[in-house]
């Protein structure tokens, strides 16, 4: 249990430092921007999780399907952080950076267990 809620800490602070910086690297137009960031994200919180596997004693490696949830999450919480403020305006996107919805996803996606 601790080694799950480190490794969930190591991803956060690892993935929202080092995401925006690999991303800032791959050129592409404003409106995809957020969609690279959550394919990076959800890469960047793979290899963690694969290195703390390694490191710590209570998680387990993971596999392709977790880089698959991953991936899926963070795509559509980049979807959601885009389209929702046009199509659910009632709600108050500005408050939750797209950036932290997305890294949500991607961390979300990799604790998803069949």
């Amino acid at each position: 249990m601790l080694g799950r809620l480190i490794l969930i800490l190591l991803q956060a602070v690892i993935a929202w430092f080092a995401a925006p910086i690999i991303a800032g690297y791959i050129p592409v137009p404003g409106a995809f921007s957020l969609f690279l960031f959550a394919v990076v994200s959800a890469i960047v919180v793979f290899l963690v999780g694969i290195i703390a596997a390694h490191i710590l004693r209570d998680v387990g490696e993971p596999g392709s399907a977790t880089l698959t949830w991953a991936l899926i999450l963070a795509l559509v919480a980049a979807a959601v952080a885009t389209w929702g403020p046009h199509l659910v305006p009632a709600v108050p996107w500005s408050r939750v950076s797209p950036r932290s919805i997305v890294l949500a996803g991607a961390i979300l996606g990799y604790l998803v267990k069949r």
